[in-house]
């Protein structure tokens, strides 16, 4: 389906979809709203009677005197008596209604959220990391959190207050009809002209909208720069430069969002100069049909309070077409964002694999980030199960971008990549990344325990093996020596561990994991001499019998490799070549 800036009909049934298990506790939602139009249409039935039947001299009316014995309607403290129990029974059934539809209404509205947030980021875990290179993680996080409250707004403070005012509408319509036919068909004068400021606002309040979002996801990604980088920051001292970058932002998206509630407010005026008009009319005609006996002083009470009542759904459904641009504006934005394409695709017969020899083989493979320069550029090399390979060149020579290529986090532009004589498209996502373990440079530990991020990758492991897989990674004991072990919180992004620490875990969590083939991207470039030795130790275990591709700026590092890739502007320029021919020929030493 597609969705253009003028299709809020589209957008509702597709959000509508989105919330198809919860359309029966919408329908709830529904008659509640719908069930608020009777007792309004009651609440002014007693100061009627209490007027013409208990000051005046009128006798009740008739569906009241249907169901009242005579000795009440021929009494006036009776009347009054009753007049008053019906203003209770009404109030009391006006909050039970009022009550129970805000408890579902927030149920629903806050489920609706949830799952909308949790699908937009499976489809954000899904997409290629080309697409957040390009877009940046700022936006998506933005509407993650933010866009996906289109869902509620709309579809909950929207939809159902639109249906209920058109039900209202209508039947406020019948009533004063019944009562003077003339006065409400003077009332329905102004619908031409609201019907038309409509429009033309709803256009301006989209755009509007849209430019809002914008502004707010800009501002938002200098947060997530700063924090992301803080030490960098206060490194140099560019505090003061951060807080105006983000001042700046926040206050274009400030300067956005006062231009759209200028237009709403100018909206919602001319609304009210039209419904004024319309109300002046009704009261001129009304007035006019008392002094002519039409109708009665409690009557003309009845059809005003009505009026308003009339108006009301009126006034809403102007300013409700107008408000949900908001909403409008980040339904496309959700939309627009599950619409991007995976890059890295799942066949349908798709093979499955549960543990691979280890033969890699790359066979003519170039790859692009943005389609034109390419990285990558017809590497041809066969590796056999169970070879070490380092991985060696310049800074920017595609040293990293060869092993995202093994994982299928980017799928080549040209030739193919084989994993066990079988191209790695031909296999399922999942099943092929579980044949790779990754130890990168810069570690990613998660905010949870030491024990939940060796188990990663092996989240049903007892803590037995947990432990097993520390200590072969040279980690258990600085492990036990922590306050709390392996339990201890390592903050976000490990910060509270050394580098050499953080390190070892992650060989811990590739050694719990035991996949086949193992990654090592320069894992000992950040780490003194020390802790590199006890890390290259624990890497000679990591690697026996496994298929491993290290790539290190130490040449020292390659030592133990069987054979060493050499790549130059991203072409092989020695496949072959051993370390003590690389010590010896400076051309291709790295830098």
């Amino acid at each position: 389906m597609k969705i253009n800036d003028n299709s809020d009909l589209e957008l509702l049934g597709w959000l509508l979809k989105q919330a198809r298990p919860y359309w029966l506790k919408l329908a709830g939602i529904f008659c509640l709203r719908l069930l608020a139009t009777p007792l309004a249409l009651l609440v002014p039935v007693p100061l009627m009677v209490a007027v013409d039947s208990v000051i005046g001299n009128n006798s009740l009316p008739s569906f009241l005197q249907l169901t009242m014995p005579g000795s009440v309607s021929n009494s006036k403290p009776s009347i009054l008596a009753l007049t008053i129990i019906l203003i209770i029974v009404i109030a009391i059934l006006s909050q039970l209604r009022a009550v129970s539809g805000a408890l579902l209404e927030s149920y629903v509205g806050q489920r609706l959220v949830m799952e909308f947030r949790s699908r937009l980021l499976n489809h954000a875990q899904r997409l290629s990391a080309t697409y957040h290179d390009t877009k940046g993680t700022p936006d998506t996080v933005y509407r993650i959190q933010y866009d996906t409250v289109a869902a509620q707004s709309l579809l909950i403070d929207g939809v159902a207050p639109v249906f209920t005012s058109i039900f209202t509408l209508v039947c406020m319509l019948v009533v004063m009809s019944r009562l003077d036919g003339k006065i409400a068909l003077i009332a329905l004068i102004v619908s031409p002209a609201l019907v038309i400021v409509t429009a033309i606002y709803r256009k301006r309040l989209r755009a509007q909208w849209k430019k809002v979002k914008r502004a707010e996801s800009s501002a938002q990604s200098v947060v997530h720069e700063v924090l992301g980088a803080l030490r960098v920051v206060q490194a140099f001292g560019r505090e003061g430069h951060e807080n105006d970058r983000f001042l700046e932002r926040s206050l274009s998206s400030v300067r956005e969002r006062l231009r759209a509630v200028f237009v709403e407010n100018l909206f919602g005026f001319y609304v009210a100069v039209i419904m004024a008009a319309g109300t002046g009319l009704v009261l001129y005609l009304g007035v006019k049909h008392v002094q002519a006996s039409i109708i009665s002083v409690g009557q003309l009470l009845l059809v005003m309070s009505y009026l308003t009542q009339l108006y009301t759904p009126l006034k809403d459904l102007g300013k409700q077409a107008a408000k949900l641009q908001g909403g409008f504006a980040s339904a496309e934005r959700a939309y627009a964002f599950l619409q991007e394409p995976f890059q890295v695709l799942e066949k349908p017969d798709a093979r499955q694999v549960t543990r691979a020899r280890g033969l890699i083989e790359f066979e003519d493979v170039s790859f692009s980030y943005d389609g034109v320069n390419q990285v990558i550029r017809n590497v041809d090399f066969s590796v056999p199960a169970g070879t070490r390979v380092g991985i060696a060149g310049h800074t920017g020579a595609g040293k990293s971008t060869l092993t995202n290529l093994m994982m299928r986090f980017y799928d080549p532009d040209g030739g193919r990549i084989l994993l066990d004589g079988c191209d790695l498209r031909d296999y399922r996502v999942s099943d092929l990344r579980n044949q790779f373990s990754l130890v990168l440079q810069d570690t990613v530990l998660f905010a949870a325990s030491i024990a939940d991020n060796i188990a990663y990758g092996r989240p049903n492991a007892t803590p037995e093996e947990i432990v097993s897989a520390s200590e072969v990674a040279n980690a258990d004991k600085f492990i036990r020596n922590l306050p709390e072990g392996y339990d201890t919180l390592v903050g976000e992004r490990g910060m509270r561990l050394s580098g050499g620490e953080r390190q070892r875990i992650s060989l811990a969590r590739a050694f719990l994991k035991d996949a086949p083939v193992l990654i090592l991207d320069e894992p000992t470039s950040s780490v003194d001499v020390k802790t590199e030795a006890a890390i290259i130790d624990a890497m000679e275990r990591l690697m026996q019998g496994r298929t491993t591709f290290m790539i290190a700026h130490r040449l020292t590092t390659l030592e133990s490799c069987d054979r060493i890739l050499v790549l130059k502007n991203g072409m092989l320029v020695e496949t072959e070549i051993d370390l003590p021919t690389m010590l010896i020929m400076p051309s291709l030493q790295v830098s």
